[in-house]
C-alpha cells in the first residue's frame, strides 16, 4: 500500500443513440398495438355483418383501418430508413395490407357474392397474424412495455446503402410488379363482366361486334358502344351498317322532365380528349327506331341518383354537388333496384322491340352500351340465333388516335 487514494473514474456516458433507440421501440410498439386493434375491430365488424347483418361498428372499424393503413405506410418507410427495425416482424404489417389489396381484385371479380365471408376469413387471419407478430417481437417471453424490446432492434439506426437498395428495389421491382398485376386484374375484370364484349389491352380498350344468324336468314348484330370514345370508332361502326338494316337506337327519353340534369358526357369527353357518342355517332339514313324506355319507368331513388351523377358530369365537382351526394341515403336494396332500372328493364324493352320488328326486318342492328350486351346475347340465342362472326374495334386508345378495327 502506498497510501494514495484510489483513482475514481467517471462512468462512460450513455450512447447518444440510446434515447433514439428507445423512442423507436416505443413507436414500433404503438404500431404493433394499432395493428392488433385493427384486427380485433375487423373481426367484430365482420362477425356482426355475417351473422346479424348489422353495420353498427363498421364506421369505427373503417376509421381504425384507415389509421392503421397510414401507420403501415409509415412503418414501411421506417424499414427503408433504418436497418435497426426488425424486418422479420414489421415487414408483415405493410405486406399484409398490400397483399389484401392485391387479393381483393380477383376475389371481387369471381367471388363477389362471397365477399362478406372472405372479409371474415381475412380479419381472422389478421388477428392470428397480429398475435404471432406480438409473440415474435417479445421472443415468447410475455408481453411487456414497450411491446418491442429495445434490445431486439439492430445496432445501426441509419445506413445510406440500406436506404439506396430499398428505394431502388421499390422503383424497379415492386412498383412495376404491382402495376402489371393490377393491369392484368383489370383486364380480367373487363373481360369477365362484359363476357368478352369488351377487352382491355396495353394499347387501349376494344369491343367485339358480334353477328348472330337464325336458320331462316334473320340477322341481329350487336354493337357494343361507349358514351365516350375515339371519334373514328363511331365512324367505323356507322359504316358497317347494311343499307337495308333496321337500327334500334339506345337513348332514354324523359317525357315528364324528371331529370333536372340532362344526361350528357360532353364534359368527360372533352377532358379525356375523346368524342361523345350522342354528338358524333351518326348512323346512315336507314330506318332508325328509338328502342329505349322512358325515365318514368325508373324508381324515384334511381331518378334522384341519376340527377346527382349527372350533376357531377355536367357541372364538375363543387360544394353543392358534394353536399348532395353525402346527403343521399338510399333505402336497403337500392343497388338491386338500380340494376333493374338501368339494365333489366331496358333490356326487356329492347328485346320486345327486336321481336316485334323481326317479322318485317331481315337485318337488325343494335348499337347499345357494353353493359347490355351479355344479357341481350343470351336472350337472342335462346330464340334460335347463333354466333356467325365477330370483329374487334378499338374504342379508346391510349396515347393516340385509334385505328378502328383491330388486328
Amino acid at each position: 500500500m502506498n497510501g494514495l487514494p484510489p483513482v475514481l473514474t467517471a462512468p462512460p456516458p450513455p450512447p447518444k443513440s440510446g434515447s433514439l433507440r428507445r423512442s423507436l421501440a416505443v413507436v414500433l410498439g404503438l404500431c404493433l398495438a394499432l395493428f392488433l386493434a385493427d384486427a380485433i375491430a375487423a373481426c367484430v365488424d365482420a362477425l356482426m355483418v355475417a351473422f346479424f347483418g348489422s353495420h353498427a361498428v363498421s364506421l369505427l372499424c373503417e376509421i381504425i383501418s384507415m389509421a392503421t393503413m397510414a401507420m403501415a405506410a409509415g412503418v414501411y418507410a421506417l424499414i427503408g430508413l433504418s436497418p435497426s427495425v426488425p424486418k422479420r416482424v414489421f415487414l408483415f404489417i405493410p405486406g399484409f395490407y398490400l397483399a389484401t389489396m392485391l387479393v381483393i381484385f380477383p376475389a371481387a371479380i369471381y367471388f363477389y357474392r362471397q365477399l362478406p365471408e372472405f372479409d371474415l376469413g381475412l380479419s381472422i387471419f389478421q388477428l392470428f397474424l397480429a398475435g404471432g407478430l406480438l409473440y415474435v417481437a417479445n421472443r415468447g417471453k410475455g408481453v411487456s412495455w414497450p411491446l418491442v424490446p429495445v434490445d431486439s432492434l439492430g445496432d445501426r439506426l441509419f445506413s445510406l446503402r440500406h436506404l439506396s437498395i430499398f428505394v431502388l428495389g421499390n422503383i424497379f421491382v415492386l412498383l412495376p410488379l404491382v402495376v402489371v398485376y393490377v393491369f392484368m386484374c383489370s383486364a380480367r375484370a373487363v373481360d369477365h363482366f362484359s363476357e368478352g364484349f369488351m377487352a382491355l389491352h396495353p394499347f387501349g380498350f376494344t369491343v367485339q361486334v358480334r353477328k348472330y344468324v337464325r336458320d331462316d336468314g334473320k340477322v341481329i348484330e350487336l354493337f357494343p358502344m361507349a358514351h365516350v370514345a375515339n371519334a373514328n370508332f363511331y365512324e367505323k361502326v356507322a359504316q358497317t351498317f347494311p343499307t337495308n338494316s333496321l337500327i334500334l337506337m339506345e337513348g332514354v327519353s324523359d317525357n315528364q322532365n324528371l331529370l333536372t340534369n340532362k344526361i350528357s358526357y360532353k364534359r368527360m369527353a372533352r377532358s379525356l380528349g375523346l368524342a361523345e357518342q350522342k354528338e358524333t355517332f351518326s348512323p346512315p339514313s336507314n330506318e332508325v327506331v328509338r328502342a329505349d324506355v322512358d325515365v318514368g319507368v325508373f324508381s324515384a331513388e334511381t331518378i334522384d341518383f341519376l340527377n346527382l351523377i349527372m350533376a357531377f358530369h355536367t357541372k364538375g365537382v363543387n360544394a353543392e354537388s358534394v353536399i348532395k351526394m353525402t346527403q343521399f341515403e338510399p333505402e336497403p336494396g337500392f343497388e338491386q333496384r338500380l340494376f333493374d332500372d338501368l339494365l333489366r328493364k331496358r333490356n326487356e324493352h329492347l328485346l320486345e322491340e327486336i321481336h316485334s320488328h323481326l317479322p318485317e326486318s331481315d337485318n337488325i342492328m343494335v348499337p347499345w352500351g357494353v353493359a347490355h350486351m351479355p344479357g341481350i346475347a343470351r336472350e337472342i340465342q335462346k330464340s334460335g340465333f347463333h354466333l356467325a362472326e365477330s370483329h374487334n374495334y378499338v374504342v379508346i386508345s391510349f396515347g393516340g388516335k385509334g385505328q378502328g378495327e383491330s388486328k
